[in-house]
C-alpha cells in the first residue's frame, strides 16, 4: 500500500485535506485519535498513567484531566519520558494494526502533527506538508478554537519552522486561500500522483520519463536527501554508502529531470538481497539492466573485464518524482566513476559547459523519436562518445587534485 504521511504547523488545516483525501478513497490514520484512544477511560494506558503521576490527573468521571497530566508529566525531563514510555509504544502499536488492516491497494493516509519533528519522514513513500502562515495560524487558533493568544503563540514557535517542513514535505499544499483552491488541489494530487503511484507501488513498475532537458533545478539537492534517506531505511546494513550523483548532482547544469542516487553494496549479494525492500519503499528492479558498459579508457588491467562492471538499477515508482538507484559495489569502477564524474563536473564549470552542449544536442534528436524507448537509446547513444573521454580527462583531474572517492 502507498503510505502518506501528512503533517501541517497547528492550525495550519490538516484536517481540511484529510477529509478530502478520505472522500476520494483514502484511508486515514489519525495519530491524535489514536493518542486520545489508547488513554480512553478503561484502559491500560490510562491506568499507567494514574499510577505514575497520580490519581489527580483523572477527572470526576474517570476521563484524562489533560491539563493535569500536562503539568505534571512536562515539568521535567524525567517526566516526559516517563509519559512518552507509556503512550508511544500503545500508539505505535495501534497505529501498525490500522495500517495493516487497510487494504493491500490502499493510500494510506497518516495524520502526524509532529511527523517533521519526530523525524518520521523516510518511513513513508510520501509526505505532504498542509501550509498557512504564521499569523492566519494565530488568528484561527484564538478566533476560532478561544484559544488563549500566548499559549498558541507558545505551540507555533515549538513546532518545526517552515524551512524545516520544506526541507522533508514532497508535497507543499497551501491553505492561505479559499478552501475551494485547496481542495482542487487535493484532487489533483489524487488523480496525478496518488493513484498511479500507489498503482506502480503495487505493480512494481517504474516510472521511465523521457529525455526532455530542462534548465537546473536548486532544489533537487533537497529532492535527493529525502530519498536517500527513504533509501537508507530501506536498505538498512547493506548500504555501505547513499550518494546523489548524476547531472542533477551539479549545480547549474540542465539535466533530464530524473534523479540519480547510487546505493554502495559489499557486493552484488548484497545488490540482490535489496530487491523487496527497494520496491516496497518506492523503488521496484528495472530487471534488464544488470552492467555498466566497461570502459577500456578508465584505466588498465581488470578495470576492462565487465565482471567488475556488474550493477543493478531501481527505478522510482512515483510519477511525480521520478528517479534511478544504481547498486554498486564497493571499488569498482562504475561505482567510482559515478562519484568522479560528479566532483569532476562541480569543479571544472568548462568541462560542465561542454558536457550540457553534448546533452542539449542528444535531447534534440530524442525528441524527434516518439517511442520512449526509442528516444530513451538515442539520448544515451549520442552521449556515449563524449563519455569515452571523460573517463581519462577525469582520472587525470583526480591524479592532479588528489581526488579520493
Amino acid at each position: 500500500m502507498l503510505r502518506l504521511g501528512l503533517t501541517g504547523g497547528i492550525g495550519a488545516g490538516k484536517s481540511t485535506v484529510s477529509h478530502e483525501l478520505v472522500a476520494l478513497g483514502a484511508v486515514l490514520v489519525d495519530a491524535d485519535t489514536i493518542a486520545r484512544e489508547v488513554v480512553a477511560p478503561g484502559t491500560e494506558g490510562l491506568a499507567e498513567l494514574a499510577a505514575a503521576f497520580g490519581e489527580d490527573i483523572l477527572l470526576p468521571d474517570g476521563s484524562l484531566n489533560r491539563p493535569a497530566l500536562a503539568a505534571k508529566a512536562f515539568a521535567s525531563d524525567e517526566a516526559r519520558a516517563v509519559l512518552n514510555a507509556i503512550t508511544h509504544p500503545r500508539v505505535g502499536a495501534r497505529t501498525a494494526e490500522l495500517v495493516a488492516a487497510a487494504p493491500a491497494d490502499a493510500v494510506v493516509v497518516q495524520d502526524i502533527p509532529l511527523l517533521v519533528e519526530g523525524g518520521m519522514a523516510p518511513a513513508f513513500h510520501l509526505v505532504a506538508v498542509v501550509h498557512t502562515d504564521a499569523d492566519e495560524r494565530l488568528r484561527r487558533l484564538v478566533e476560532l478554537r478561544a484559544m488563549p493568544e500566548d499559549d498558541a503563540r507558545a505551540r507555533i514557535a515549538a513546532q518545526a519552522t517552515d524551512e524545516q517542513r520544506r526541507a522533508a514535505a514532497d508535497i507543499w499544499l497551501d491553505n492561505n486561500g479559499e478552501r475551494d483552491a485547496l481542495a482542487a488541489a487535493v484532487r489533483t494530487l489524487w488523480t496525478e500522483r496518488l493513484v498511479p503511484f500507489e498503482a506502480n507501488l503495487r505493480g512494481r513498475i517504474p516510472v521511465q520519463p523521457a529525455p526532455v532537458l530542462v534548465d537546473p533545478n536548486p532544489d533537487w539537492h533537497r529532492q535527493a536527501q529525502r530519498l536517500i534517506g527513504r533509501l537508507a531505511l530501506a536498505a538498512g546494513g547493506h548500504a555501505l554508502r547513499i550518494d546523489h550523483i548524476g547531472s542533477t548532482a551539479v549545480p547549474g547544469l540542465a539535466a533530464v529531470d530524473v534523479l540519480d542516487l547510487q546505493i554502495t553494496v559489499p557486493d552484488l549479494a548484497a545488490a540482490e538481497a535489496l530487491d523487496d525492500a527497494l520496491a516496497g519503499a518506492g523503488f521496484p528492479r528495472i530487471a534488464h539492466v544488470d552492467h555498466d558498459e566497461p570502459q577500456p579508457s578508465y584505466g588498465v588491467g581488470g578495470e576492462t573485464d565487465p565482471a567488475v562492471w556488474g550493477m543493478r538499477l531501481h527505478g522510482s515508482a512515483d510519477p511525480g518524482r521520478p528517479a534511478y538507484v544504481h547498486l554498486r559495489v564497493q571499488g569498482w569502477p562504475g561505482q567510482q566513476f559515478a562519484l568522479l564524474l560528479r566532483d569532476w563536473l562541480r569543479a571544472d564549470s568548462d568541462a560542465a559547459t561542454e558536457y550540457a552542449e553534448i546533452k542539449r544536442a542528444a535531447a534534440r534528436d530524442a525528441a524527434a523519436r516518439h517511442d520512449p524507448a526509442q528516444a530513451a537509446a538515442v539520448y544515451a547513444e549520442e552521449k556515449a562518445p563524449w563519455f569515452d573521454g571523460a573517463y581519462t580527462r577525469a582520472r587525470q583531474w583526480a591524479e592532479q587534485t588528489g581526488w579520493s572517492a
